[in-house]
């Protein structure tokens, strides 16, 4: 029996496959479970359509990712902080804050977690900070920590 996947089914395929399957596994276990569904002619078509709109969707946000790349890679962003003695920041500076001073300098919006800081920024100076935009999309800034 033919069926198009829903979900992800492990050791059988992602959502949308058609897969060949015995008929028993279909008809008691993948769709009771919503699992999949019998493919038809119509299934088959709906789920193509839908892989086609995601490739699309997919293309559109690498193509995002790479504008903004363009935008913020090789940048240097200044935070000003508080400190205490031996230049010690009061706190740390967080990926928060580096996104608002992105959004602020440059006028580009990158959701903190994409923000990838390493160990916490705690002192004064220059850090090198990556930022990933998309799968296999980084870019590089650099962060200048200086006194408030």
């Amino acid at each position: 029996m033919k069926v198009v996947l829903i979900q992800d089914v492990k050791n059988l395929g992602k959502a949308g496959d058609i897969k060949e399957v015995a008929d028993g596994y279909a008809r008691n276990f993948l769709i009771p479970k919503g699992l999949a569904v019998e493919a038809t002619s119509a299934k088959a078509k709906e789920v193509e359509e839908k892989k086609k709109s995601l490739e699309n969707q997919k293309k559109k946000e690498l193509a995002q990712a790479e504008s903004q790349k363009k935008k913020i890679d090789g940048q240097v962003i200044e935070i000003k902080a508080k400190t205490g003695e031996n230049d010690r920041l009061f706190g740390a500076v967080t990926p928060k804050e580096i996104a608002e001073a992105l959004a602020k300098e440059l006028g580009v919006n990158i959701d903190k977690k994409k923000i990838e800081i390493g160990e916490p920024i705690k002192q004064l100076g220059e850090y090198d900070i990556r930022i990933k935009l998309y799968s296999g999309v980084q870019a590089v800034i650099k962060l200048k920590v200086s006194k408030a």
